[in-house]
């Protein structure tokens, strides 16, 4: 018997994590590695369906990179991932419109233009063919060209 069970980690960086106002990475691989045993155990063929998200405040080309890199390793290629959109009243709008963490009134990187918010986006679809130019892009701008090969040549 197979399944899927979907879960929102939105991301991996423990840095964008914070700004989500959720747990470190480290608590997402406990529960990977729990989820694994527990279906081993019990004979259950289940995936895990992980929820991403692209350009949320706090997240440079750098956590984007680190992002598909740990996509990567753990041969998640998923289908669809939500860009990161203002929405009334929650602290995650509040920094993408002031770039400050309003707990703390420190500076926030906040990713505004379409290019950018594309290629944060292109790297979490690094797989996709359509995604080769702007992947390839984006990781030059990063200073990465060491996984151009890698993570640009999926097709």
């Amino acid at each position: 018997v197979s399944g899927q069970l979907k879960v929102a980690p939105e991301h991996i960086s423990d840095a964008v994590l914070k700004y989500m106002g959720k747990p470190e990475n480290s608590v997402y691989r406990r529960f990977v590695q729990s989820y694994q045993k527990m279906n081993e155990k019990i004979g259950r063929k289940q995936f895990l369906v992980p929820y991403l998200m692209s350009s949320h405040p706090g997240s440079t080309l750098k956590e984007a990179v680190e992002l598909a890199e740990f996509l990567r390793d753990f041969g998640y290629m998923p289908e669809q991932v939500q860009d990161f959109y203002p929405t009334p009243s929650t602290l995650s709008t509040c920094m993408y419109y002031t770039e400050m963490d309003p707990l703390t009134m420190e500076p926030v990187y906040v990713a505004k233009t379409m290019e950018e918010k594309k290629m944060q986006r292109a790297l979490i679809h690094f797989h996709k063919r359509e995604n080769s130019r702007i992947v390839a892009a984006a990781l030059k701008k990063a200073g990465r060209e060491d996984l151009i090969p890698i993570l640009s040549s999926h097709k």
